[in-house]
């Protein structure tokens, strides 16, 4: 079973939930490429990471456990979904794999690929529409142009980058895939 990212339902809105997420790690790596070929070339080096590519690393004062000792690498539990945002310049999208609730920056191990970066994300209200189907950019175009209007509708201000978020792995059939559009919104 594979954990899913926390949040709260504040209220539900035609076309939207309003939820609250906690602040929550991530590691992401910006991918150069196209919608589709973002996530795909991103997959491998962030499954690696969380597969056992990194450097243990544990706070100061713990004892050195013997997973560091017999290979230095430590294994990282799947979390969903994997998400996907528009990066800073044209044609570049960050692709996060969000880390499970229990862990902290000083708790993960650091990863051994230098273009996977650990990040906190904060706490924030986001408007969120669930939708299944499959993973294109038109799908997921077309629902966050949706949220978009459904959130100015609502009298909600957008913050910051629409997210993409798929939750399954590419062998569940498509019409059982559950993927959502969030869009942070102002306080």
């Amino acid at each position: 079973m594979t954990e899913q990212q926390p949040y709260r339902v504040v209220s539900r809105h035609p076309g939207f939930e309003l939820r609250r997420y906690p602040a929550h790690l991530v590691a992401e790596m910006q991918i150069q490429a196209s919608f589709t070929r973002a996530p795909i070339e991103a997959f491998r080096p962030l499954a690696a990471y969380i597969g056992g590519a990194n450097r243990a690393r544990h706070p100061i004062g713990s004892a050195a456990p013997a997973m560091a000792a017999a290979g230095g690498s430590e294994k990282i539990a799947m979390t969903a979904p994997v998400v996907q945002v528009e990066g800073e310049q044209p044609g570049a999208y960050l692709i996060q794999f969000v880390m499970p609730a229990t862990a902290t920056t000083a708790t993960l191990p650091e990863p051994v690929d230098a273009r996977i970066r650990i990040r906190e994300v904060p706490a924030q209200l986001a408007a969120a529409m669930r939708f299944s189907g499959r993973w294109t950019e038109q799908a997921f175009g077309q629902r966050a142009t949706m949220l978009g209007r459904s959130v100015t509708a609502a009298g909600l201000q957008p913050t910051g980058a629409i997210r993409y978020a798929r939750f399954d792995p590419p062998w569940k059939p498509w019409f059982l895939r559950r993927n959502e559009v969030v869009l942070p919104v102002v306080e």
